[in-house]
């Protein structure tokens, strides 16, 4: 029994590192010394600032190191070796599927010194040659989105229209708001695309649409990628990949509100020449985020260990839609239907009153 549960859970836990495969992010490079010779055998440390989770490994002859599956996240990457200068780059942030390349050049000097570099040009994807585009979260929370729905800014992304009217079925067989979220890359269907959360398959399996719908205030960010997909992506012509944020060192939270109001509102547009009243609207998005390392008091302390991320949203919605109707005049509301074209058939006498309706005569 104790060997089938734990074959169980080996089976999972792979399951579940082959999914996070897909967000998953890679640092590599090369190590030199000043002459720009290769150096072999140099310890190579990459450490996550927010949690300090570190790995270690060794350059091989060619000097070439390589992290591969580290969770998107700010990096720090250091080499070290005797006779030389401790060298330490400057901070990287990990994102979404990305294969970042840190080279690093090694000092003649005392182990005990080290040399750290403040400022670094900009990375270049010199690894692959996937396109796409990576929205982080201080773009989701500080632009306005209608709904808070982080899906608006794929527009962001090169080639990529959103928001346009829902065609088939998904609409009348679907319904909600996963019917709505429209998105043609390079111009294809909307149906072509593919979504994951974390590295796990978020693709509803009928219309293409995504199944969970994070908060904006959850997500660390997402990437919109157009072509030249790794081989971890099985199909869809689109893939959209979701990251959540992750708990840290530091507790960190926040309590937000969203509010829409007809108080608010202008008046809606007067086609018939009498004021209209505003139509009852009443909007409230509110919840939490909440992340850390897991502490119980005097019994355990999760720091560089363990760590939790929690969310919750409420959405309340009130409203009701004004609509403008054609009455009948006043004779008809009397009981006169003269004027009606053809007269209007009494089913209880089986006869019509009014005016009979003309034949018309063709030429």
């Amino acid at each position: 029994m104790h060997h089938r549960l734990f074959r169980s859970l080996f089976l999972l836990s792979a399951f579940a590192i082959a999914s996070l495969a897909q967000t998953l992010g890679d640092i590599s490079g090369e190590v030199r010394d000043s002459s720009g010779a290769v150096v072999s055998g140099v310890a190579v440390t990459v450490t996550n600032s927010a949690t300090n989770a570190l790995r270690t490994t060794t350059t091989n002859d060619s000097g070439l190191y390589a992290f591969p599956a580290l969770v998107p996240g700010p990096y720090r990457v250091k080499a070290e070796k005797a006779g030389f200068k401790v060298s330490q780059s400057a901070q990287i942030d990990l994102q979404v599927q990305q294969q970042a390349r840190m080279d690093l050049e090694l000092t003649v000097g005392q182990f005990t010194e080290a040399i750290e570099v403040s400022a670094s040009a900009a990375a270049l994807n010199t690894e692959n040659a996937t396109v796409g585009t990576v929205i982080g979260q201080k773009t989701m929370v500080e632009l306005p989105l209608n709904g808070r729905n982080y899906l608006q800014l794929s527009a962001l992304a090169p080639n990529v229209s959103f928001g346009f009217p829902t065609a088939g079925q998904s609409d009348s067989r679907q319904g909600g708001d996963r019917s709505a979220q429209n998105i043609s890359v390079a111009g294809a269907r909307n149906s072509f695309s593919r979504f994951t959360l974390d590295g796990v398959e978020n693709t509803d399996p009928n219309f293409n649409s995504y199944v969970i719908f994070p908060s904006v205030e959850a997500l660390q960010e997402f990437k919109v990628q157009s072509g030249i997909y790794p081989a971890e992506f099985g199909r869809g012509q689109t893939q959209i990949n979701v990251s959540t944020k992750g708990g840290g060192n530091n507790f960190h939270g926040a309590l937000y509100e969203f509010s829409r109001n007809d108080k608010m509102d202008a008046k809606q547009y007067d086609f018939t020449g009498r004021p209209a009243p505003k139509d009852p609207f009443k909007w409230n998005q509110f919840g939490f985020t909440l992340s850390g390392p897991v502490w119980i008091p005097k019994i355990f302390n999760g720091k560089n260990r363990l760590f939790f991320m929690t969310n919750y949203e409420w959405f309340r919605q009130r409203r009701a839609n004004l609509s403008l109707f054609t009455l009948p005049p006043a004779e008809q509301r009397s009981g006169n239907f003269s004027g009606i074209a053809g007269g209007v058939f009494d089913p209880a006498t089986r006869a019509r009153e009014g005016p009979p309706s003309q034949p018309s005569h063709s030429p």
